[in-house]
């Protein structure tokens, strides 16, 4: 298991008592997390604002993505996140994408988790999107399980048309760990569609059946 960087620590200690303070939020699940093993958790994206619950509500450090660009310079973004322990992932898409995936493989492997939001992009309507085989090439690559976490309430903190947040039940299950073996397009497609599954079996959305549009 992964030790928590002293800035997330902080970060995890102060933010997510001021986020719990705010937002009543239910967690269930914590004991599906592999005790002292690494593990992708896959869930699914209704807001920015997923990052931050799922991060204080998590009680090991989470390695999210965080844009290249951020980690360049000397200025204070870039130590926030490499403090952070964030991996930089390229925008240019290709090869530059896989590179992300690629610095995940060994804090998975050394007992980290990792997010992975499942469906690509947040959802534009509320609904559960069909998830990209990403999280689960990664995790048959690393050797770690999918735990499949339902976040539910995040999309109500700040809506649509909405200047200010405002005040609303969070709720994140975690889903018993899902192990994952891929040896073709096939079996991430099903391993894939196995923990869109579980999350939609927490969250009761509506499934959409196709991909997310990207977001502009």
């Amino acid at each position: 298991m992964t030790r928590m960087p002293p800035l997330y620590a902080v970060a995890h200690r102060t933010l997510g008592a001021v986020l719990r303070g705010l937002w009543p939020t239910t967690v269930t699940g914590l004991e599906h997390l592999p005790a002292g093993s690494g593990a992708i958790l896959a869930a699914n994206h209704h807001a920015i604002a997923d990052q931050l619950f799922l991060g204080v509500n998590t009680p090991r450090h989470i390695a999210f993505w965080a844009k290249a660009e951020y980690f360049r310079g000397s200025g204070l973004t870039r130590r926030v996140v490499t403090g952070m322990g964030a991996i930089p992932v390229e925008r240019a898409g290709g090869r530059a994408v896989l590179s992300a995936f690629d610095a995940a493989v060994p804090i998975l492997r050394a007992g980290g988790l990792v997010a992975v939001f499942v469906e690509g992009t947040r959802s534009p309507d509320g609904r559960l999107y069909r998830g990209r085989t990403g999280a689960a090439r990664l995790a048959a690559q690393a050797g770690v399980p999918i735990v499949p976490v339902g976040i539910r309430g995040t999309d109500q903190v700040r809506p649509a048309g909405r200047r200010f947040p405002r005040r609303h039940p969070i709720r994140l299950d975690f889903g018993p760990a899902i192990p994952v073996k891929v040896e073709s397009a096939q079996d991430a497609r099903r391993a894939t569609d196995e923990v869109v599954a579980a999350i939609q079996g927490m969250t009761g959305q509506e499934y959409a059946g196709k991909y997310a549009p990207p977001r502009t």
